[in-house]
């Protein structure tokens, strides 16, 4: 039923005026709200007609009696995926980006930027998740040895963005032998991420054993897939709190309470952002989103992942309302990852 009822163009233009029109009032859209800005001369009852055909198709549901149309989660994404997909940015939109992300530094100085972008073209959340520790390149290491065995690991990447981690290994170290398993990595191994590391010390050791059998044993003590596989490990930034709860009809509290707990959480949040950058599509929109929280139905994610040396690091997006400018911020997310990328390979 859904697919008859979008074969025709005229359908398809009339749903996507009719998102397009409730984004932007918040109001059930009526027949003749539609009649005065189609392109085509089409009477109110045509377009009632094929209002009804939609709402049979799941696109749309009629709050009332004699209210007009509300999209379905089903127009949104149809939206989303066949008319925003197609959207190129405005020129306005680009060379604001470009004026608040230009002189950032530093990774953290970028992160806190592009979060802040992303949040202003949601009214939601922008968010960016740092690679997990597997995935961190690795500039200089730092080991220090806790009283009671446990060792304390800094890795600097490149841009001065440090990660750490309590780590309590197999055996006990001493802190020389710390010392020097962190001077070897970084003579040898500067510009690797820790699972490039891992992998060529276990290639090593399997070739050359009893040359490489005491210090790359040590350093591969500290990439074990133990640390590697650390969800966790991965770190997000989010802005714009305020803003979703301002913006989303929370009548439950228990869902807005919910909402709140994921957003402070972050582990959701994580989750679902690593889990996109696998989709196919450059910018990956999910309308609906139960996986963060009991309010997921009232949101959309969009995301796309960022690259630092053609390799993938991490991902970034928005979480806002479903009633969200889907061509404003899909277009946004895209510029926001490429920029994101190019000022990381920088430093």
């Amino acid at each position: 039923m859904r697919t008859a009822a979008l074969q025709e163009r005229r359908n398809r233009q009339i749903l996507a005026d009719i998102v397009r029109t409730y984004i932007e009032t918040g109001e059930p859209v009526s027949s003749r709200a539609i009649s005065r800005g189609f392109e085509e001369s089409l009477s109110t009852a045509t377009i009632r007609n094929v209002m009804a055909d939609l709402e049979d198709g799941g696109f749309l549901y009629q709050p009332h009696t004699s209210a007009g149309r509300v999209p379905t989660a089903a127009a949104y994404r149809f939206f989303a995926q066949e008319i925003a997909s197609q959207a190129t940015i405005s020129v306005t939109d680009r060379e604001w980006i470009q004026r608040e992300m230009g002189g950032a530094k530093t990774a953290a100085e970028i992160t806190e930027r592009a979060g802040h972008v992303l949040a202003e073209v949601s009214n939601g959340l922008g968010i960016v998740v740092s690679p997990p520790l597997s995935k961190t390149v690795l500039e200089h290491a730092r080991m220090w040895l806790l009283p009671d065995g446990r060792v304390v690991v800094v890795l600097i990447s490149p841009g001065g963005k440090t990660r750490d981690k309590i780590l309590l290994p197999s055996r006990h170290f001493t802190q020389t032998e710390l010392d020097a398993t962190a001077e070897f990595l970084n003579r040898h191994y500067s510009g690797w991420t820790l699972e490039t590391i891992r992998a060529d010390l276990l290639q090593k050791l399997a070739a050359e054993r009893e040359r490489y059998e005491g210090i790359a044993q040590n350093a591969l003590s500290f990439c074990d897939p133990g640390v590697l596989d650390d969800e966790s490990a991965s770190q997000v930034h989010v802005e714009g709190t305020a803003q979703i709860v301002g913006t989303v009809d929370f009548a439950d509290q228990e869902q807005l309470r919910d909402l709140l707990a994921a957003i402070e959480e972050k582990h959701r949040l994580v989750t679902l952002l690593n889990a996109c950058i696998e989709a196919p599509e450059p910018v990956h929109v999910l309308i609906g989103v139960k996986e963060i929280s009991q309010a997921g139905d009232k949101l959309a994610l969009i995301s796309a992942p960022y690259m630092r040396n053609d390799l993938v690091q991490g991902s970034l997006g928005v979480l806002g309302p479903t009633r969200m400018p889907y061509e404003r911020a899909m277009t946004a997310v895209a510029y926001v990852a490429q920029l994101f990328s190019e000022a990381l390979s920088k430093i």
